[in-house]
């Protein structure tokens, strides 16, 4: 079985050029156990690189947006945050009230996309959904 490649060798096989801080941005990412804000980002840059600046972090993560090797998230609290395409797909839940962020597993959206469909003949793309609401804890 072949080891999965990184983020780093992927775009380094695509020919894009691997400055310092491009390689900090992409080690940042994918040593985040979980997604990882912008500003994250660039503050564990900083730890290593004193100068590098958020707009960098930004502009890599626009690349490797449209490279679809990062999926971007809105979770709330006013920021997206971000993970490496290639690990498992799911969605998340929300609770708008406690914040409380709980992942769900891809397939839940299925029977929706093959309605819409069959329904509507619109093949529906599910790629990092969040869904807003109220937990259970937050109902009582």
């Amino acid at each position: 079985m072949e080891k999965e490649k990184s983020l780093l060798e992927i775009l380094r096989g695509k020919g894009y050029r691997l400055t310092p801080q491009r390689m900090m941005v992409l080690e940042a990412i994918e040593a985040s156990r979980d997604h990882i804000s912008a500003e994250e980002i660039h503050g564990k840059a900083r730890a290593k690189y004193p100068y590098i600046n958020i707009s960098t972090v930004y502009r890599t993560l626009e690349l490797l947006k449209e490279q679809g090797l990062v999926t971007e998230t809105y979770l709330g609290g006013g920021r997206f945050l971000y993970h490496p395409a290639g690990k498992a797909q799911h969605h998340h839940l929300v609770c708008r009230k406690c914040g409380k962020v709980r992942d769900i597993d891809a397939s839940v959206f299925q029977q929706l996309q093959d309605e819409l469909k069959s329904k509507y003949s619109f093949d529906a793309e599910f790629e990092h959904i969040a869904i807003f609401g109220t937990c259970k804890s937050c109902q009582a």
